[in-house]
């Protein structure tokens, strides 16, 4: 038997394997960080045998609320990913599992490789609304990929940017992104031809391509949380922030969904921007539209369980959704997703996977339209 890693977003260290149920695992920290809990390996030559694969130090890991009722996804072919049963005692995680072939692997979340990454921006770019900007690199060298949506002039319409994976271990993230962009570009689907007809889209489907590539959890090459540098970037720390923000400070911007994955709550929600210095209540009712617009169009999203709303100017504007609202006086949310399973809408064969992430990604549209005009 042997655990292996050494590939695109794998992330472990295997300390020793005595027996099929004594395989000891450690998850290694992001570089220049003290964070640490995604997890992407290969293990081989153990089919037909019953394993335990133990992730001693689980217990020190960023959010050890994630590991209370999770379990890890595993897959044969990298294609289709299914749960496995886990448990947490506090200090280690335990994935048992009797793999049926020679080769599985075993990840956090469903991983969404650079690679898928790159064919995701070749695919749209197929369709000739679609322009590609290469915003700056990375600071491992990696292009920034900024995709630019629309079927007209610019100028009168609304200006829509989407962004994921800040936190490159949220891989739910970009394949939210797969299933918006999908849809958006059907030539056929009503809802997406009357975005395109009043709106310009700005999509940023990997801001941390370096973290994503390195297996990170949460921050980037320099070891920084991409969604705290919003309010001061630096070409040398957060070159990814710096980027996008004078972008957005050229195109301005109307509506900013910002999207995430969380590990410990069992839901899909919204964390929105009420604490910023000049919230309003027509930025409040656009929120809560935009909520019930798409509770409408997919029922697992909900609004009744999430982060609680902070207090009146106590929003943190290191943050992406806090800075743009309060920079350009728009609606600006922060999607968050399960890296569970939905709780409202279960599937135990895969919780919650990467075809849910694109229906709801899919759903979003719905949601958007119906506030389009109300955007300013």
């Amino acid at each position: 038997m042997k655990i292996s890693s050494s590939f695109d977003g794998g992330n472990i260290s295997c300390r020793r394997i005595t027996s099929p149920q004594d395989i000891q695992l450690e998850i290694l920290k992001d570089h220049n960080s003290d964070f640490y809990q995604w997890f992407y390996f290969r293990l081989t030559g153990a089919a037909d045998q019953d394993c335990q694969l133990k992730i001693v130090n689980a217990g020190g890991a960023a959010y050890t609320a994630g590991w209370e009722g999770y379990q890890a996804a595993a897959s044969y072919d990298r294609d289709d990913w299914f749960r496995v049963p886990t448990s947490f005692d506090g200090e280690t995680l335990t994935i048992s599992h009797c793999p049926q072939r020679d080769s599985v692997y075993y990840a956090y979340f469903a991983p969404y490789s650079m690679e898928r990454h790159a064919d995701l921006i070749a695919d749209c770019l197929d369709d000739p609304r679609v322009r590609l900007s290469m915003l700056g690199n990375t600071l491992d060298g990696q292009d920034l990929d900024l995709l630019e949506v629309a079927s007209g002039e610019a100028q009168g319409r609304k200006i829509c940017w989407l962004i994921a994976r800040q936190h490159p271990g949220e891989t739910m993230a970009e394949w939210w992104m797969e299933g918006f962009l999908d849809r958006l570009l059907q030539t056929h689907d009503p809802i997406a031809r009357a975005l395109l007809e009043k709106a310009v889209f700005y999509i940023v489907p990997n801001m941390n391509p370096d973290g994503s590539r390195r297996g990170h959890l949460r921050t980037n090459a320099a070891g920084a949380n991409l969604n705290r540098e919003w309010d001061a970037p630096t070409l040398d720390r957060s070159p990814e922030v710096f980027h996008v923000l004078n972008k957005m400070k050229e195109t301005s911007v109307d509506f900013l969904l910002d999207v995430h994955g969380d590990e410990a709550l069992p839901y899909n929600f919204i964390a929105g921007t009420e604490g910023i210095p000049s919230h309003s209540q027509r930025l409040e009712n656009l929120n809560l539209a935009f909520q019930a617009a798409l509770r409408r169009a997919c029922p697992d999203f909900q609004s009744e369980k999430g982060y609680g709303r902070n207090r009146p100017k106590s929003g943190n504007l290191s943050m992406a959704g806090n800075a743009i609202a309060e920079t350009f006086d728009c609606l600006a949310m922060t999607l968050e997703q399960p890296f569970k399973d939905s709780a409202i809408t279960p599937d135990t064969r895969v919780g919650w996977s990467p075809e849910r992430c694109r229906k709801l990604g899919a759903a979003s549209l719905d949601a958007l339209f119906s506030v389009l005009d109300q955007l300013r």
